[in-house]
């Protein structure tokens, strides 16, 4: 996906009440005006923010690129995932990717591996996908088959065998407590242990039907207190390294899912 142009006037103010509304400097969406100032001193959406801060490593395939974020994208959507939750996994297991490469085929592996975590979520019945209680045996058994047929769909697409990899392991756990192969340790994909992390963050700091989300910080107290069972240790330390660049995208995204659950409208 390709940075949005920067336009040549500031951010506009569209509303000046306690839900108070700007527009995004880059694309010009309505934004909460209490989304934090960039060092540019433009004030971003997340995903524009993401763009700008965060680039996906190049890929040729810019069309075929647009259609697996779209797909993404839309399998959120039917989850009724906050916000951009499989692109917002991807930038940010990004961000903890590139404190151990710099080869940029690496990274784009990592990207797409995350990205397309979900995939075989297609194949989930809405009835178990969507309940809102606990599901039963039966419903697990469906529900843990998703990594599988995400594998198998991704793995078809010439080069992408390591993102392929991450679809097939991103709910292996460090111990062997995953599925669905209980993979322990060194034997599941890097790319698979750095997401891990990544998508816990996202989902305990993110508002459920059931629970509020919880704050940054008691998510990444209890991220560090299951390193070594749960986590890659490396992975967590590569958490806490990069804290202040994962605080503010976290910091963005409660800040826009707070806003739009109270239903501000632009002006």
């Amino acid at each position: 996906m390709t940075t949005p142009a920067t336009p040549t006037g500031p951010a506009t103010p569209i509303a000046a009440d306690a839900g108070a509304m700007t527009r995004c400097a880059a694309c010009g969406t309505p934004v909460p005006a209490r989304l934090p100032v960039q060092s540019d001193g433009r004030r971003l959406c997340e995903g524009c923010f993401l763009a700008a801060a965060h680039p996906k490593p190049a890929h040729h395939g810019e069309l075929y690129a647009g259609f697996a974020e779209a797909l993404a994208d839309a399998l959120d959507l039917r989850e009724h995932e906050t916000g951009m939750h499989s692109r917002r996994v991807a930038c940010h297991t990004l961000v903890l990717a590139r404190r151990f490469t710099d080869d940029d085929e690496a990274l784009h592996q990592i990207y797409w591996g995350a990205l397309l975590h979900d995939l075989g979520k297609i194949g989930v019945p809405d009835r178990i996908l969507l309940k809102e209680g606990r599901l039963d045996e039966a419903e697990w058994t469906v529900m843990r088959r998703h990594a599988e047929d995400g594998y198998r769909i991704v793995s078809r697409l010439p080069g992408m065998e390591t993102a392929a990899a991450i679809v097939l392991s991103h709910e292996e756990r460090f111990d062997g407590s995953g599925y669905p192969q209980a993979l322990r340790g060194a034997a599941i994909p890097f790319g698979a242990r750095l997401f891990a992390v990544i998508d816990t963050l996202d989902a305990m700091t993110s508002d459920r039907p059931y629970r509020r989300g919880l704050p940054f910080d008691a998510a990444r107290a209890e991220i560090l207190r299951l390193a070594g069972s749960q986590f890659d240790p490396a992975a967590v330390d590569a958490l806490i390294a990069e804290d202040a660049v994962v605080r503010q995208m976290v910091e963005m995204k409660c800040i826009q899912h707070d806003v739009r659950a109270l239903d501000v409208p632009p002006r």
